[in-house]
């Protein structure tokens, strides 16, 4: 079993930046690529990042140049530094990991507005 632990959610204006962490405890070595997920209301959750156990990343059109996913390895941590935010970057954030099984975290609400 994967717990996942989000946090560094928040209230930004546009333009403003967060960093979310994702930290991750249990079977970590069974964890291969880990993920960024969004939800906003009324809307289905979509992939905002994605990167592999190698480092390699992907992103979604909509926040290429402005998100930025990492991991740390060593802290067992995952991060997604968002600059530039949009007030249709406000969503729920979602920590996800795979492995033999698929797992997410709770959640952290984003929200940007003036």
């Amino acid at each position: 079993q994967v717990q996942l632990v989000e946090s560094g959610g928040g209230l930004v204006q546009p333009g403003g930046s967060l960093r979310l962490s994702c930290v991750a405890s249990g079977s970590i070595s069974s964890i291969k690529a880990m993920r960024w997920y969004r939800q906003a209301p009324g809307k289905q959750r979509e992939l905002v990042a994605h990167i592999t156990s190698g480092g390699s990343t992907n992103y979604a059109d909509s926040v290429k140049g402005r998100f930025t996913i990492s991991r740390d390895n060593a802290k067992n941590t995952m991060y997604l530094q968002m600059n530039f935010l949009k007030p249709e970057d406000t969503a729920v954030y979602y920590c996800y990991a795979a492995g033999p099984e698929n797992y997410w975290g709770q959640g952290t609400q984003v929200t940007v507005s003036s």
